[in-house]
């Protein structure tokens, strides 16, 4: 199966992060959250995948490089818009699409074994969700085939808490069911009410796993957190120096006064005297922790510099060359 990873948007949610990086080079940890996606999809067995950009496109390609195929949208053609552009990269067999924004240890054979068993068109990956006010949710009979949908209705009026996960397998007979000469195409707007006007099957596949979009500075600081309680199982950099104490090479902790798990801390990391930790805390590569600061519920992006005696209470501190901060790109493959 081939995969495509969205990553044309604006991330306009994410901003003023999203002025500096486009929202799938947001780093969670050790590496932007689009490689932890791809990492995803090579350790699950695809590797022939192609991302869609459009903002920051030479960021994204300097970093994965050859390892990916990519297709340029010089105006932005919609979230189904950009995998009609890449119809003939997907051949004659089901292809998985995925949000490049999205952590998630999605067990894919699952959701093909699921789209190949119920015979339809495509299947949507949906997750039972706290707050329907926040998510578009799905509405489906006794065997899983979508009924319609709801964007996202008060609690009281919703008639489901599926939540759509934007993870979906397709089989190629979906552009059966584009319209014609729209320069943009949306999934919600135009594609899955046409599947529903023409009675063609498509059904939910409901997961238990891990999942979130980072679709706004909220989530980013949740799905960060997550990775350290555990709660989202990811592989990342690091030595665990003691319970909840992850350090990467070339940080030294001496002289640190305080450090209460969890706390992660990247490579080349220098933290300096009567500084203290109280985690949840996340500390980018190459960043700098100044004499005496005082950092808590907090993420710092790699290359950023903490001044001596700063207090970061429920943070995220950035600064300029947050990619190129970053070690060079590994492909799970390699690791």
């Amino acid at each position: 199966m081939r995969a495509m990873v969205l990553a044309a948007g604006l991330g306009t949610r994410l901003r003023p992060l999203t002025f500096e990086l486009p929202k799938p080079m947001v780093p969670v940890l050790d590496r932007p959250v689009m490689a932890h996606i791809v990492d995803l999809l090579q350790r699950q067995g695809i590797d022939e995948i192609i991302a869609n950009l459009h903002y920051f496109p030479d960021t994204i390609r300097g970093y994965f490089g050859d390892e990916l195929t990519y297709r340029y949208e010089d105006a932005l053609k919609g979230t189904a818009g950009g995998v009609q552009n890449c119809a003939d990269f997907f051949g004659d067999e089901p292809f998985l699409v995925i949000s490049g924004d999205a952590l998630t240890d999605l067990d894919i054979a699952k959701l093909e074994a699921r789209h190949r068993a119920h015979g339809g068109i495509a299947t949507l990956c949906v997750k039972k969700v706290p707050d329907t006010r926040e998510y578009g949710v799905v509405l489906h009979d006794a065997g899983g085939r979508i009924t319609g949908f709801q964007e996202k209705p008060d609690p009281a009026e919703a008639l489901s808490d599926l939540g759509n996960c934007g993870m979906y397998v397709f089989s190629p007979e979906i552009f059966d069911y584009f319209p014609k000469d729209q320069a943009e195409v949306d999934w919600a707007h135009d594609v899955f009410p046409a599947l529903l006007e023409h009675d063609v099957p498509f059904f939910i596949h409901e997961i238990d796993e891990y999942w979130n979009d980072v679709g706004s500075l909220a989530e980013l600081k949740s799905g960060t957190f997550d990775v350290l309680s555990g709660a989202l199982q990811m592989d990342v950099r690091g030595d665990e120096l003691d319970e909840g104490l992850t350090v990467g090479a070339h940080s030294g902790l001496d002289g640190v006064a305080m450090i209460e798990p969890p706390v992660w801390i990247g490579d080349n990391v220098r933290i300096g005297a009567e500084s203290r930790l109280m985690g949840p805390v996340v500390i980018g590569d190459g960043a700098t922790i100044e004499d005496g600061a005082l950092i808590r519920d907090s993420i710092v992006f790699p290359g950023t510099t903490v001044p001596a005696g700063t207090i970061l209470i429920g943070a995220i501190a950035g600064a300029a060359g947050i990619v190129e901060a970053l070690p060079p790109r590994v492909s799970s493959a390699a690791r």
